[in-house]
């Protein structure tokens, strides 16, 4: 019984990997560089030693759950396989044209992102399906096997299929996928029917390609992890968390994995949701900053709000419709390049810039005496006094103060004319901004105050930053968990076993066809319970109804969600009524006359998620043991301040601390500001609040 309850979480990131192991309540975990070459072994190393802190060896482990940021850095970085695309003639420029929308409407040099594929590589065939799913024009086996052999002979490792309206009807995309596994049997299919069975064929072929482009790649990995898994005795089962904050089966993982472009943020947004619920938070913004992004979340009624559409590699700042969408379940949340380890310079305006471009874990920032030479906000964090130079990631880093001085002179000081401690300061200050201005657009874009959330932080970067974006934000709790430096990593262990099955019908609700519905749903849900029985062929699986609604004539729909009695007993008024209800919400009102729309249906199969115990808060007993004392920088009022620092393993249950203060732990650090105090939980939470 005790293997059963052990089990290992793993989240890679663009500087560290984190492992985490649980064995019964006990929990063990480690940070270590991420290495790019061959990811696994930094897992493999990460697993020996969280397995030697718990005194265990790794055949006891009985699970592993991953989450990985290697799909979307081999789309950005455009680092896949040889990918050809098959489309219907007359659409093979789709990926390239995107649609009308400009993301920068006044810029007349606008430079629009390149597609995944070039021109030379996307081919197209005859047939033609229409946007009832009927077949217009035929498509032969003959039509296809004269391009497929064109394909074959210049040696494509992978192939995308994404033909119109086949979300409808597949017929012509099952014929494309036999003759490609004929004639070139070696190759990887990804068919739009399968990967996205969405209308919109801009974002479902792009989809597609991206899904096609980096299944060798992470079909490779997950074989070579499987295996050196094994060879270290480790030979249970690995599951991988999904981008919509589920988690799915190696294989499925394998097949699709596209839908693994944001499983770590997913696997962050899952914990901050499991520690809302805890203490009965209905407002909750997620924060979490590593080494190189910073992700923000809403959170309501303990659930991370999701979207079906997601955009990698955004161009201009990570500004919104300057990336490749991907169409895949998701959880929405605004993610831009601030981390510990992304870079500083100063632009054409002599304006100090921060970001997208990281120093990841190779060479990493300046301090970290690697050869890095340019300033990254690490080195920002050490001058301002944040960060114990000996005591970095629990003493495996030692930071050189002298690196980070140096770069941050070089690169912005000289530029400027000012000092390294004034370089720091008007660094860590753009970062800081830079995440509060995201955060306050991700809100206002959902209609939301923040001034009424509670922000719990998490990532190694997160509680080092935290403090200042509440000021910012006028945010007045912050609860930083437990584990917080591994906290996406504790979030895959938190996650349920869930698939969501999609598919595109167009119905107006002037022709509800109820019985249409309701077959089309319980095929989705028979859909999405296959996949969770990948998983868990005993376990209980609830079914989550989903369908997406507009007026007729706008360009984009809301999410609607049904309760399983509806799903099964569609009605006419009640989808319009729920519809209304929820457009109110947004906008303020309803629209008079105009006929309702649904386009999109989802599914979403998921196990009964983890029981939470509700916490009692604590009472105050007093402070809590100063360690000893440092200058550290308080940018609210622009100087040093002398700073008590604390352990956090020594502080007991109502232990406070009033700000300036540091919080010390091995994988990361607290700051308090002036303004702020702090006070342990009896979970080990550091409740964070304003002084009265």
């Amino acid at each position: 019984m005790k293997a059963k309850a052990v089990r290992l979480g793993v989240d890679i990131g663009g500087t560290f990997t984190d492992v985490v192991l649980e064995t019964g309540a006990a929990s063990f975990s480690t940070k270590v560089l991420t290495t790019y070459a061959a990811p696994e072994n930094a897992i493999i190393d990460g697993m020996h030693q969280v397995c030697a802190k718990a005194g265990i060896a790794p055949d006891q482990i009985s699970q592993i759950i991953h989450g990985t940021t290697l799909a979307t850095n081999a789309l950005i970085e455009r680092r896949g396989a040889k990918t050809a695309l098959i489309t219907t003639e007359g659409f093979r420029d789709v990926i390239e044209m995107r649609t009308e929308s400009r993301f920068e409407q006044y810029d007349l040099n606008l430079e629009l992102p390149e597609p995944l594929l070039p021109r030379q590589m996307r081919y197209t065939v005859p047939g033609r399906i229409d946007a009832t799913g009927a077949e217009l024009v035929p498509l032969t086996r003959a039509d296809v096997e004269a391009v497929v052999d064109q394909i074959a002979v210049a040696g494509y490792e992978s192939v995308a299929v994404g033909l119109i309206h086949s979300y409808l009807n597949d017929a012509h995309e099952r014929l494309v996928r036999d003759v490609l596994a004929d004639r070139m049997p070696d190759a990887m299919v990804s068919i739009s029917s399968e990967v996205s069975p969405q209308m919109r064929e801009y974002e479902r072929f792009n989809t597609t390609v991206a899904n096609a482009y980096i299944k060798p790649l992470m079909k490779s990995y997950l074989g070579r992890l499987t295996g050196r898994l094994r060879d270290e005795g480790a030979a249970c089962n690995i599951f991988l968390m999904h981008s919509g904050g589920g988690i799915i089966s190696i294989e499925s993982a394998a097949e699709f994995p596209v839908r693994l472009v944001e499983s770590g943020p997913a696997g962050g947004a899952v914990f901050a949701a499991h520690i809302a619920a805890r203490y009965g938070l209905d407002k909750v913004l997620s924060f979490d900053m590593g080494g190189t992004t910073a992700k923000i979340c809403l959170i309501k009624n303990q659930t991370p709000k999701t979207s079906r559409v997601f955009e990698v590699a955004r161009t201009y700042r990570f500004k919104k419709g300057s990336g490749m969408p991907i169409s895949i379940p998701v959880i929405d949340m605004v993610e831009i390049g601030a981390g510990g380890g992304s870079l500083a310079h100063v632009d054409a305006m002599r304006q100090i810039r921060v970001g997208p471009e990281s120093a990841g874990s190779e060479p990493g920032p300046a301090c970290y005496g690697r050869g890095g030479d340019r300033p990254a906000v690490t080195d920002a964090d050490l001058m301002l006094g944040k960060l114990d130079p000996e005591n970095f990631a629990g003493g495996s880093i030692t930071l050189s103060e002298g690196h980070s001085a140096a770069a941050l002179a070089t690169h912005l000081g000289d530029i400027l004319d000012m000092d390294a401690a004034t370089s720091a300061f008007g660094l860590a200050e753009v970062v800081d901004e830079n995440m509060a201005n995201a955060a306050r657009v991700h809100a206002v874009e959902n209609g939301e105050d923040l001034s009424d959330y509670t922000m719990i932080a998490f990532g190694g970067a997160a509680p080092l930053h935290a403090g200042r974006l509440c000021e910012k934000l006028g945010v007045d709790r912050l609860l930083v968990p437990p584990g917080a430096g591994v906290g996406s990593a504790i979030g895959f262990l938190r996650a349920p076993f869930s698939f969501e099955a999609n598919r595109s019908v167009y119905m107006r609700l002037s022709d509800f066809d109820g019985e249409q519905i309701k077959t089309l749903l319980t095929d989705l849900q028979s859909e999405a319970t296959g996949f969770v029985r990948n998983c868990d062929a005993k376990a209980d699986i609830l079914s989550e109804f989903k369908v997406y609604m507009r007026y007729t004539g706008q360009g984009w729909e809301i999410p609607i969600i049904l309760t399983e009695a509806q799903a099964m007993n569609p009605d006419a008024a009640t989808f319009q009524r729920l519809f209304e209800d929820e457009y109110t919400k947004l906008f303020s009102r309803t629209v008079a006359g105009l006929d309702i729309e649904i386009t999109v249906w989802a599914v979403n199969a998921t196990t009964p998620p983890e029981e939470v115990a509700p916490i009692s808060t604590s009472r105050t007993i007093g402070g809590a043991p100063v360690t000893s004392h440092r200058q550290i920088f308080d940018p609210a009022l622009g100087s040093y301040q002398n700073a008590t620092i604390i352990h956090r393993d020594a502080m007991e249950t109502g232990a406070t601390a009033e700000g300036p203060a540091a919080i010390t732990e091995d994988e990361t650090t607290i700051i308090i500001p002036t303004s702020r105090r702090a006070i342990r939980q009896p979970d080990g939470c550091i409740d964070i609040t304003v002084k009265g």
